[in-house]
């Protein structure tokens, strides 16, 4: 990817539209662009993080592997997203979970010292980066304390609720395998097959290879998903 395309890519992000063509040219010869294939480890957990990564295509995924092998996709960032920014100036600044291209992608690393000169540069780059700092360690935080609060049990019946407003039908038709579903909800695979197998034989559903059939709607969860004309 050519320097101007580099530029042309990064001006249409609002954290760096402040910056003009001149600006951005000697800081770009200090950015490397990486592209990476589907399933190509970003980092690797414990690395040391020593740049700023800005996704311009594809879709990277932070995934953290637990004691039982169970395998939870903290967070997927499409084009215009950033990552390493809560870490470079950590003074622990290792990656606590992997990062993988989940499609082929294509990322530019911002260096520590690249950041800071642009921070020198524009006051308005800096509002940026603070708020885009805060706003993810919120995220991960709520994200990471109510997946860890939940049941498996409790996590199928919200996921079923969530497609249930969405498909407007007590008929789930999955679009993501059953090894994808156990992902999604940060669950051993096996542990999802005997669950599932636990609410069918309580009668509160049913499923097949590419659906599940919620049988009792009033049990699954609460009385907003008794109202299949809430619009969302």
């Amino acid at each position: 990817m050519s320097t101007e395309r580099i530029a042309d890519a990064l001006k249409r992000m609002p954290m760096f539209s402040s910056f003009s063509d001149e600006d951005l040219a000697p800081m770009i010869r200090g950015m490397k662009i990486r592209e990476l294939g589907k399933g190509q480890v970003v980092h690797l957990q414990g690395d040391v993080c020593t740049s700023m990564d800005v996704v311009l295509e594809g879709k990277i995924t932070v995934e953290s592997i637990g004691a039982d092998g169970s395998l939870l996709r903290v967070a997927s960032f499409s084009p215009g997203s950033i990552l390493g920014m809560n870490l470079i100036f950590s003074s622990k600044n290792e990656y606590p979970m992997t990062v993988v291209a989940d499609i082929r992608s294509s990322l530019v690393s911002i260096p520590r010292e690249t950041i800071l000169e642009m921070g020198r540069v524009s006051f308005h780059f800096i509002e940026w980066l603070l708020m885009e700092i805060s706003d993810r360690t919120l995220l991960l935080t709520d994200k990471l304390g109510a997946i860890s609060m939940k049941t498996i049990r409790q996590k199928i019946m919200e996921f079923l609720e969530i497609e249930y407003k969405r498909q407007r039908s007590e008929v789930i038709r999955l679009d993501l395998t059953k090894k994808e579903l156990a992902e999604r909800l940060g669950v051993n695979r096996t542990s999802l097959s005997r669950e599932l197998d636990k609410m069918r034989r309580d009668k509160l559903i049913d499923f097949g290879r590419s659906s599940i059939t919620i049988m009792r709607l009033e049990a699954i969860s609460g009385s907003s998903i008794m109202n299949p004309h809430i619009r969302y």
